[in-house]
């Protein structure tokens, strides 16, 4: 029965389709009760959407700050309301040749490490419950604070101008297309977001996933579990505890386990979370050492 399917889906994300589009099709083709993912897309880009299913969708939290890999095309010289190719354009610079390939890379290199960056305003982020975007479309610009992110590496690939190409790794909640119009203004002449494609994250790459029509293919040969990844497998950088058949039957009744209970390493006393693992290799819980010398539950699975 498809709706038993508890895992992670590595999906190729084509243009056009919101993020939450894709995530319908893909509980559809599943027959999953729940889905849902680990970082939105926006429809104007393509490539490797993380999607969980039914019970996995409670180990989203812990993927959900994965760095996440990039490549993106800028086009310099224009600037959007939306800061990407489906904005409506409020700002001309002609170039003329004014901009130096020397000062591209000199540029990108000011933008790798620890920046500020203000969330645009047309993003999915909330003010007083309602998504700025739907504000945004309304004339109702609202900016959120500058927040620092992390750019781990911001190369330039080509420069073929006004198109410029690069790839980034940066941490989570990072906007290339604020990334983009952000180069461009220290440019001099504004950039807006013209493609971009993610080809990592959390710990999985692009050349993993599948597209809808593969999955579609699946399903019609009831060959689904190939696509689905185990909640264990999926959690790699979580420390793991395996646990005997009488200890995942106290966590699976929620019993309230002492620290003393069951050996974990030193470093997991002091809070961090770890994977417990049954005899069988399931992942049956989340859980961390808490202060008051228990062990709290973070997430319980069902058998």
């Amino acid at each position: 029965m498809t709706a038993a399917f508890n895992g992670i889906v590595l999906v190729d994300k084509p243009a056009g389709i919101s993020s939450a589009k894709l995530v319908s099709r893909v509980r559809a083709i599943f027959g999953a009760k729940k889905a849902g993912h680990t970082g939105t897309l926006d429809p104007l880009a393509t490539g490797l959407m993380v999607c969980a299913l039914n019970q996995a969708t409670r180990i989203s939290q812990f993927l959900l700050n994965g760095n996440k890999t990039y490549t993106a095309e800028m086009v310099l010289g224009t600037e959007t309301d939306t800061q990407d190719a489906t904005g409506r354009i409020v700002g001309e610079t002609p170039l003329h040749g004014s901009i130096s390939p020397e000062a591209i890379h000199a540029v990108a290199k000011r933008f790798t490490g620890t920046i500020e960056q203000i969330p645009p305003a047309y993003s999915a982020l909330k003010h007083q419950g309602t998504p700025l975007y739907r504000l945004a479309r309304k004339g109702i610009v609202v900016e959120k604070p500058a927040r620092s992110i992390e750019i781990h590496h911001l190369t330039i690939s080509a420069i073929d101008l006004p198109r410029v190409r690069f790839s980034v790794s940066c941490s989570a909640g990072t906007y290339i297309r604020t990334l983009c119009a952000d180069m461009g203004r220290a440019l001099g002449c504004g950039a807006h977001l013209a493609a971009l494609q993610r080809t990592a994250s959390c710990g999985f790459s692009l050349d993993q996933a599948l597209t809808l029509e593969t999955l579609t293919a699946f399903r019609d040969r009831d060959a689904l579990g190939k696509a689905v990844i185990p909640m264990n497998a999926a959690l790699p950088d979580l420390p793991e505890v395996w646990v005997d058949d009488r200890l995942a039957q106290d966590i699976w009744h929620g019993r309230q386990l002492a620290l003393d209970h069951f050996p974990v390493p030193a470093p997991l006393l002091t809070g961090a979370p770890f994977r417990v693992v049954a005899a069988d290799g399931r992942l049956i819980a989340i859980m961390n050492a808490g202060s008051a010398g228990y062990y709290n539950y973070c997430c319980v699975f069902s058998p």
